[in-house]
């Protein structure tokens, strides 16, 4: 888990967490990032990575979008400063970035989207913006600058005929420059300008999505102002698959949906991660079950568990999983840690090794 140094975790999760921003000086200590740029250049290449190529500066608003996967060209006719390379879901083919989201397991894990990795040249930025995504920003190496503002965060203040969602006006209250192991968080709303100090500047973005009422319920809201899922008040605990009410209730104030139906949308897969997984399920046709193996759940994988009329049901890339006859606890213990031991939970080991959502570790 991070450090969050003079204030608690709980502290963090009331007063913070949807409300306001907060830097956490060396929240990871001694934090090496595990993907060099060098590395991030190399995902780029492949067409299973999605990525995108930025140059510009605030300063000339000359902004230019690229998409990939790219050349090694590419990265050859590009200027010594001012770009950026940023690319999603690493967490998906890297075990060793999707270990570090259980740094940040005191959010529930069914909230959780993805990594984003970004790699930046002196200058090289983004250009302010804002989202409905909660995201902490975690730096991996070199140095960066971060300007915070609340004030303009409208649809209506982006600069027009421009390939990125980049801000308009932008007046920033608050400024950062922070270092490898500091982790920024930034709530939704709250826009954001991020420019590299160094040529050596990587940042990892762990980022919680936002639900909105019409992808939920596709329907009429029932508040028109606030029309985006927002979280209660989490404790801090160790049940990071957790469902609780307090959520759906929550969720019932954009919308009217039930427990079942909320536990399913929000661990249902999107199509990028649906096609991951299928090609996961391709390359595992040929293995066979190892009943002495630890396995662990595919990185694409949403798995929650609630309680519906004092019953628990557990949900597993939006569908209702039937585990009839499988004891309670070894199902909890999967959900929360995302392993589990065939020679301990033989019987729920072998049926999510034949649905190849597992893999031996």
């Amino acid at each position: 888990m991070i450090h969050f140094g003079k204030i608690s975790q709980q502290e963090f999760l009331a007063n913070y967490w949807q409300k306001k921003p907060l830097l956490i000086k060396q929240a990871i200590p001694n934090f090496i990032s595990p993907i060099e740029p060098d590395d991030l250049a190399g995902l780029s290449l492949e067409e299973e990575f999605e990525s995108r190529l930025i140059t510009g500066a605030i300063d000339n608003q000359q902004w230019t979008l690229t998409n990939g996967p790219f050349s090694e060209s590419d990265f050859l006719n590009l200027p010594e400063k001012d770009w950026t390379l940023l690319v999603q879901g690493v967490d998906r083919f890297i075990p060793e970035v999707e270990a570090l989201i259980n740094h940040f397991d005191f959010i529930p894990r069914w909230r959780f989207d993805d990594v984003m990795i970004s790699y930046a040249t002196q200058g090289g930025s983004v250009g302010p913006h804002f989202d409905f995504y909660d995201v902490f920003l975690l730096q991996g190496s070199g140095r960066r600058r971060w300007q915070l503002s609340s004030n303009n965060c409208n649809i209506d203040n982006y600069l027009e005929n421009v390939p990125l969602r980049i801000m308009n006006q932008f007046t920033p209250d608050q400024e950062f420059d922070v270092e490898p192991g500091d982790v920024l968080y930034v709530p939704p709303k709250v826009a954001h300008h991020g420019m590299s100090l160094s040529d050596d500047c990587t940042t990892l973005s762990f980022g919680y999505r936002s639900y909105s009422a019409k992808e939920m319920f596709n329907a009429t809201p029932i508040d028109q102002e606030n029309n985006y899922y927002l979280d209660p008040v989490w404790n801090a605990c160790d049940a990071p698959a957790f469902i609780p009410d307090s959520a759906i209730q929550m969720a019932n104030r954009t919308s009217e949906i039930n427990a079942l139906d909320f536990s399913k949308f929000v661990t249902k897969l999107d199509t990028l991660d649906q096609k991951i997984l299928q090609q996961f399920e391709y390359e595992q046709l040929e293995l066979i079950f190892n009943p002495n193996a630890t396995y662990q759940l595919h990185a694409v994988c949403k798995i929650a568990y609630t309680e519906i009329n004092n019953a628990t049901h557990y949900f597993l890339n939006g569908n209702l999983l039937d585990v009839g006859g499988i004891d309670d606890n070894c199902l909890k213990d999967l959900c929360n840690l995302r392993n589990l031991s065939a020679a301990s939970n033989l019987d729920l080991s072998k049926l999510l090794f034949d649905l190849h959502l597992v893999q031996e570790i």
